[in-house]
């Protein structure tokens, strides 16, 4: 069925984030035949239209302000609104990060729509597109339609496949001048807790740390491990609340969901509530000293050993695999 798709791209640190792409790839899922626009919002952004075009993108159309330089949900409901009304899309999505979670709700709640939230597939059936989304903390799934008036929903970062990036692509790209007023925050300064490297909710391999990491020394070679695997480390809330490393890092219900194709859970003893936030990962290897932990009743390949053993060799057979 032909749809006009609208993508909003998420740029963060002046490059966009992979789940843009991966939404590029659920909008072609959504309208085969139909028209896929991207969108990008912020100060200096032109120039990365063109890449959400290589990846899938017909045409892409960019608002830009000084205004946008940081996220608001103010400046850019303002902007995104604009767009949606010159564009009148069919389908809206969006990344399901801090800032689709933030700013979706608003957006569906001034278009009198309904949302689809932090769905994990689509597909179409009988001209109806279907989202898959995770329930009752990941313990099943529902599939939600809408089967009238605009199609909204966000999509959980490392689940749908993006299209491979095709430099030969081409595709328009417009400017819309837009008037962004009355607003009621104003970002002075970003401070940034999180460690640079690889984004946690987008990372392909996740090193995670429990309370057997024991201290903020015991996750120095997670990290080393981390970084041979070009990965990211994460946490449980039992690690966070001992002050062995900061929240940023928490993984589970309270924390942040990940889905990698590799999470390496070290000292996680697997309380529910971390489970919440990881079981959907698709290759789970973990390693603790309890046999009976019920971390391995959702592993793939489990290690009954010391973490400060098996861990330096897991790092020393990658690193030489990679040599």
């Amino acid at each position: 069925m032909s749809r006009k798709v609208l993508v909003l791209g998420e740029v963060r640190d002046g490059t966009l984030r992979n789940v843009s792409f991966e939404a590029i790839g659920a909008a072609k899922l959504a309208s085969q035949e139909g028209e896929v626009m991207g969108v990008l919002l912020g100060e200096n952004v032109q120039p990365l239209a063109n890449e959400l075009i290589q990846y899938g993108a017909d045409r892409v159309v960019v608002v830009e302000d000084e205004k946008l330089k940081q996220y608001t949900s103010d400046s850019f409901s303002q902007a995104l609104f604009a767009v949606i009304e010159q564009e009148n899309p069919d389908v809206i999505l969006f990344g399901h990060t801090a800032l689709g979670k933030d700013l979706s709700p608003r957006i569906a709640s001034r278009l009198k729509s309904g949302l689809i939230s932090d769905a994990t597939a689509v597909e179409e059936i009988a001209g109806n597109l279907i989202f898959t989304r995770p329930i009752y903390s990941g313990k099943a799934f529902e599939k939600k339609m809408i089967t009238d008036g605009l199609v909204f929903a966000t999509i959980r970062p490392n689940n749908i496949q993006p299209l491979l990036k095709d430099e030969s692509r081409s595709g328009e790209v417009s400017i819309l001048s837009t008037q962004i007023k009355d607003l009621r925050t104003i970002i002075k300064e970003v401070v940034r807790k999180t460690s640079k490297g690889v984004d946690l909710s987008e990372a392909k391999v996740v090193v995670a740390g429990g309370r057997g990491v024991k201290s903020k020394e015991g996750f120095e070679p997670l990290k080393e491990l981390a970084q041979v695997l070009d990965g990211a480390v994460g946490a449980s809330r039992g690690a966070c609340d001992a002050d062995f490393c900061d929240y940023s890092l928490q993984i589970g219900q309270t924390g942040k969901v990940v889905t990698p194709d590799l999470y390496i859970a070290c000292g996680i003893s697997g309380a529910i509530q971390h489970l919440a936030g990881m079981s959907n990962s698709k290759i789970i290897v973990a390693i603790n000293k309890d046999p009976e932990a019920n971390i391995f009743q959702v592993a793939d390949y489990g290690i009954v050993g010391d973490l400060f053993e098996v861990v330096p060799m897991l790092i020393e057979e990658f690193a030489a695999v990679k040599q």
